[in-house]
């Protein structure tokens, strides 16, 4: 089983997890950063980094992309040209101008392809990747394979 296949079975057994900003544990509460968190956990054994405490609007007021370089310190970019595979972190930029803040693991199930993330005032659920979510997508990333 790929890192990515190992991603996708690790983030469906958080859904359900209710939406709690800042959470990390499966089945009490994660928001979309505390999902990806915990499928790293799974994965590794161990927490990728401890963030700082943020609030909902992440960096917004001072448009630092804090998300992004984030995800560039743990996980391996995907190149543009390259097709969106089941088990890549898509990172989505929520507002044209706004800081990209939303992250989700893609997925792929019998109604095609989806992803799975923390919706805020929801839960962890698993989304069809609708024309208007993709285009949100401003960069995709891969669990690295073998130990962290």
């Amino acid at each position: 089983m790929t890192v990515g296949e190992r991603a996708v079975a690790a983030a469906r057994r958080w859904l359900g997890t209710p939406y709690r900003h800042q959470a990390s544990t499966q089945g009490a509460g994660a928001d979309c950063l505390g999902l990806i968190r915990g499928v790293w956990r799974e994965l590794y054994g161990h927490e990728p980094e401890l963030p700082p405490a943020y609030t909902a609007d992440w960096s917004e007021p001072g448009g630092e992309e804090l998300l992004w370089a984030a995800a560039l310190r743990h996980l391996l970019p995907v190149p543009e040209e390259i097709r969106f595979h089941s088990g890549q972190v898509a990172l989505f930029r929520m507002r044209d101008g706004g800081v990209a803040k939303h992250l989700g693991i893609l997925s792929t199930g019998p109604g095609g392809p989806g992803f799975i993330h923390a919706y805020s005032g929801h839960a962890v659920v698993e989304s069809p990747l609708s024309a208007p979510w993709a285009r949100r997508i401003v960069a995709r990333f891969t669990f690295p394979e073998g130990e962290r």
